[in-house]
């Protein structure tokens, strides 16, 4: 169940779409969806190995009211730092969303 006290922190939701100038050229830019409170679970930063050495990723799980529509296709910005998102989890009967995000570069 989700605890409405413990939502104090501000993040916006955002969804890329496209854009069409009057040139014809096509561009891609993200878009507010919402800026909603929500509760910050999980801040980490772990590291792995890739092939071309050692990498540090920052992960974050944000738990927000349920909002339909919301996709791993969109990002969360939280705290000046974009985060895309890897996983939803709907919580309850659609009480509360908790959505998994990585800090993207």
């Amino acid at each position: 169940m989700l605890n409405i006290g413990k939502l104090d922190r501000r993040i916006t939701i955002e969804r890329q779409t496209q854009n069409t100038k009057p040139s014809g050229d096509v561009t891609k830019v993200w878009t507010p969806v919402a800026t909603v409170w929500a509760e910050v679970l999980q801040q980490t930063a772990s590291e792995f190995f890739t092939g071309y050495g050692e990498a540090e990723t920052g992960t974050v799980i944000f738990r927000v009211r349920y909002r339909p529509g919301i996709t791993t296709k969109d990002r969360v910005i939280y705290d000046g730092v974009a985060y895309g998102l890897k996983e939803i989890k709907t919580i309850g009967r659609r009480h509360a969303l908790e959505l998994r995000g990585e800090a993207l570069k």
